[in-house]
């Protein structure tokens, strides 16, 4: 029987027990006492660290389809087999201290240092020569970095690989960083560190006070001043030549460089912490689009569907009635069409110490500089097994809730060139050491609606490349291990990488006759679900009712009578709410005849009857919680409220004592149309 072959996992586990054999027996021969042939043990040494690095480069490029043979566990394997190699090359480093002679461990000269770190550094850019090249035309790109544009200054601009102590800013490390590949530089928290050069990757070439350079990720630096990196150097001479002297001007200038640390640290914010601490991608960014819907209704749909007062704020821009059918008179605009979210595609999950609460995309209308609709929200699913892997509008008994659909329309009269729908992946979060909530961008797309003709695109299935950072930043990667060492030249190697780029799946389609119909109903600007667009054009319908037929005169500005008009707004900002009018929507015009339910005039009778009945009440419920983003716990008390068969509501249990309601305000029941109306 032949024997069994060995993949190659199991032969660099067969080398690293070997090299571990021969360093325990090097380092009891190192400690005996009558070890007299140092030198010979030290060369011995650094023959094993070859040895180990060699397996290290050996290990790293090895992938599970290497195997002949399935293997269980083989990335923790890998792992555990690289923590080995770690464990004995720090060995066989601490070893190589100890054995050199004293005029070597007692510090060579600057000047030495110097030289020796430009041998080094020479050695290192001959056995690697593309590193050299790319490192080549990052110094011609480094200005373009666009992470240090709030602390650039005059000494920025000169940094380069010749760049000197004083001309260069210094930068001080936020987090330990171990260096894990050939060519990196392990840095310790608090270090102070120069720049030579910036790579648009997000790796940067930075040098130690020992003159050792290497790559260090950007993201676990913070700038320094430069008149602290002047006080830090004069701190290092006076030290070297006073050494016995104790003077307070001394001892103060020592502590001036931890307070410089001290300051960077405290003035981070979270997610600066989150990626420092490995917990979140390079490309993470804290959410842009949460951050202007948490300023006011600005940028929410309860604002957009509000009519639109005219230059001369004396009548409305888009909302006409048509005095031959008693109808809103329909408007058409630049922009009318259905999206339907598919799927996103090799997005990076944060890290262990966060607890995702939501996941979900954003979308509203850009035009490169400023969001110009409401901001829609669509909650993604998500499976354990594909943790990279967003889906939408899942199949369930039942409705779909709204903010689970990932069918959306969008309506939008802007005119500029630039126009398209800005998407934004994100992510709710909550850290398990402190409990802080917060919402980070897992990164954005942009599909521009519009060729350089003006023309508008082809409505089909677009594949979009999500970016990491904010809208605003260019040239940013997700994940910036994979231009690390550049980009592949190879066609393979592309079509391999192609497939790891982050990606949103969405689909254009055209609006049918009816749909069409009932957008022209709404405001020129509106994004939203597609599952509520007849419940928008009939309370569009009840408005125009109210603001163009029953105002004694056009220019009266008195407060309506309307608990419809003064609530529903708020009513669309709860989805919860939203799904409970459909729900009772739906089950009062499956009662309807054919003819009613095209029946103008019977639709808002209903749509009065059915929000007083059913949405109203809960609205203003004092038992109904508040509504919170993400809050699970809240969620659901909401849901039991909603839900319950006690909250059939009718005219006696709302005058009921066991009935609680807020304390009653008369914004509730008046619509006031100079505050509501956009301007």
């Amino acid at each position: 029987m032949p024997p069994k072959r060995r993949g190659p996992l199991q032969t660099v586990q067969r080398e690293t027990d070997d090299i571990k054999r021969k360093v325990d027996a090097l380092v009891q021969n190192a400690a005996k006492p009558d070890a007299s042939d140092r030198t010979e043990i030290l060369e011995r040494c650094k023959e094993l660290q070859r040895a180990v690095e060699e397996i290290m480069r050996t290990l790293k490029k090895l992938s599970k389809a290497d195997e002949p043979a399935p293997v269980g566990n083989y990335d923790q394997c890998k792992r555990e087999e690289e923590k080995r190699l770690l464990t004995l090359h720090e060995r066989l480093q601490s070893l190589a201290l100890q054995l050199q002679p004293h005029d070597e461990t007692a510090g060579p000269s600057s000047s030495q240092t110097d030289q020796e770190s430009k041998e080094e550094n020479s050695d290192e850019d001959d056995e690697s020569s593309e590193d050299e090249d790319a490192e080549e035309e990052v110094q011609d790109d480094y200005d373009d970095d666009d992470d240090d544009n709030d602390n650039a200054d005059s000494g920025d601009e000169d940094i380069g690989p010749t760049a000197t102590g004083q001309g260069s800013v210094s930068y001080i490390a936020l987090s330990a960083f171990a260096g894990e590949e050939e060519g990196d530089l392990s840095i310790q928290k608090g270090e102070v560190l120069k720049v030579l050069s910036k790579n648009k990757d997000g790796w940067w070439l930075a040098q130690n006070s020992k003159g050792q350079n290497g790559l260090v990720p950007k993201t676990f630096l913070k700038t320094s001043s430069p008149q602290d990196g002047e006080r830090v150097n004069e701190d290092e001479d006076e030290g070297e030549s006073e050494e016995e002297e104790e003077d307070p001007d001394i001892k103060s200038s020592k502590t001036s460089n931890w307070n410089t640390v001290r300051k960077a640290v405290t003035e981070i914010d979270a997610t600066d912490v989150l990626s420092a601490m490995g917990a979140i991608p390079p490309g993470f960014r804290p959410s842009t689009l949460s951050r202007l819907l948490e300023e006011g209704r600005s940028y929410r749909v309860s604002h957009f569907i509000q009519p639109k007062l005219s230059q001369s704020q004396l009548s409305f821009k888009d909302l006409h009635m048509d005095p031959d059918t008693g109808k809103v008179h329909g408007r058409p605009s630049r922009v009318s069409l259905i999206l339907t979210l598919w799927s996103c595609r090799m997005i990076p999950p944060p890290g262990v110490g966060l607890q995702v609460l939501s996941r979900h995309v954003r979308l509203c209308a850009f035009n490169g500089t400023q969001v110009l609709s409401n901001i829609h929200t669509v909650r993604a699913t998500y499976n354990s097994k594909s943790p990279k892997t967003w889906s939408f509008s899942p199949r369930i008994t039942g409705m779909l809730p709204c903010l689970l659909d990932g069918d959306c329309f969008l309506r939008w009269d802007s005119e500029s060139p630039d126009l398209g729908i800005l998407f934004e992946l994100g992510v709710t979060y909550i850290r398990n050491s402190t409990g802080e909530r917060g919402d980070l961008s897992c990164g954005w797309a942009f599909l521009k609606l519009f060729d350089e003709s003006g023309a508008p695109i082809a409505l089909r299935t677009q594949e979009l490349t999500v970016h990491g950072g904010t809208p605003f930043e260019k040239d940013t990667d997700m994940d910036a291990t994979s231009t690390k060492r550049g980009y592949p030249t190879g066609v393979f190697q592309q079509m391999l990488l192609s497939r790891k780029i982050p990606k949103l799946v969405v689909k254009l389609k055209s609006v049918n006759t009816r749909s069409r119909e009932l957008l022209n109903l709404l405001p020129d600007t509106i994004v939203g679900s597609l599952s509520t667009i007849h419940l928008l054009a009939t309370y569009r319908q009840i408005l125009a009712d109210a603001l163009l037929l029953d105002r004694v005169t056009m220019y009266n500005a008195d407060l309506i009578c309307s608990s419809v008009l003064a609530s529903f707004p708020d009513v669309l900002d709860q989805p919860d709410l939203m799904d409970a009018f459909r729900k009772s929507w739906t089950e009062s015009e499956s009662n309807l005849r054919r003819s009613d339910k095209r029946d103008i005039n019977v639709l808002k009778q209903m749509f009065v009857s059915v929000y007083m009945g059913s949405v109203f009440p809960l609205l203003y419920s004092a038992e109904m919680p508040a509504p919170c983003w993400a809050d699970e716990e809240v969620e659901s008390q909401r849901a039991r409220i909603i839900y319950s068969p006690s909250q059939k509501t009718s005219v006696e249990t709302l005058l009921s004592s066991q009935c609680s309601h807020q304390a009653f305000d008369i914004t509730q029941v008046t619509y006031d149309l100079i505050s509501s109306a956009q301007h």
